[in-house]
């Protein structure tokens, strides 16, 4: 082979390598399971005979409201919350969440929930294993804010912390996780 030949055939090289390996990309992300026959849909952690499931225990909602909730836009007439809760070493419980004590839902691992609340301060807090978190999350009608609930599950423990984050930084892995709530509580 020719030294003029080298650079034809690294090409054609890169190509074949660059097409056999673009349609694996799609491969990256886990599809999420369906939702159950009873509306609760189930966290599934595991590739054995018998997986550990986390489940919601209340129904999820349908995948129209799903879809409208993942175009991340702000209500005009109150303050758009959004509480994700997706990192890879999250403990494998439910963990419910409260809002300024009152209202009230179920997060699972690789979840995402919209609160729509009247403008203000409000307290998140998040309840497990006895021990409590909580954030303050405060702004004016049509506000978008968006808390991240990050888990860590480990044999000496599990923690739970929140973090306030730009919904840019986030909108990827809230696309790849299942919506479990879309609360109205602006009574």
């Amino acid at each position: 082979m020719s030294k003029a030949q080298l650079p034809q055939r690294r090409t054609l090289l890169i190509g074949l390598a660059a097409v056999g390996l673009v349609p694996l990309a799609g491969c990256m992300t886990k599809p999420l399971r369906p939702v159950n026959a009873d509306g609760t849909y189930c966290y599934r952690i595991g590739k054995s005979y018998r997986p550990k499931l986390t489940c919601t225990p209340t129904a999820v909602p349908t995948d129209a409201v799903e879809a409208a909730v993942k175009r991340f836009e702000a209500d005009p007439a109150s303050l758009t919350v959004y509480v994700l809760r997706r990192r890879w070493a999250d403990a494998s419980m439910v963990v419910p969440v409260t809002v300024d004590g009152a209202g009230s839902m179920a997060t699972i691992p690789e979840s995402l929930a919209r609160l729509r609340l009247k403008p203000g301060e409000h307290r998140l807090s998040a309840q497990w294993e006895a021990r409590t978190v909580d954030i303050n999350v405060q702004g004016r009608a049509g506000d978008l804010r968006v808390v991240e609930l990050v888990g860590s599950g480990w044999a000496w423990g599990t923690s739970f912390s929140w973090e306030a984050v730009q919904a840019d930084e986030v909108k990827s892995r809230a696309q790849a996780s299942k919506l479990v709530a879309d609360l109205d509580l602006r009574r």
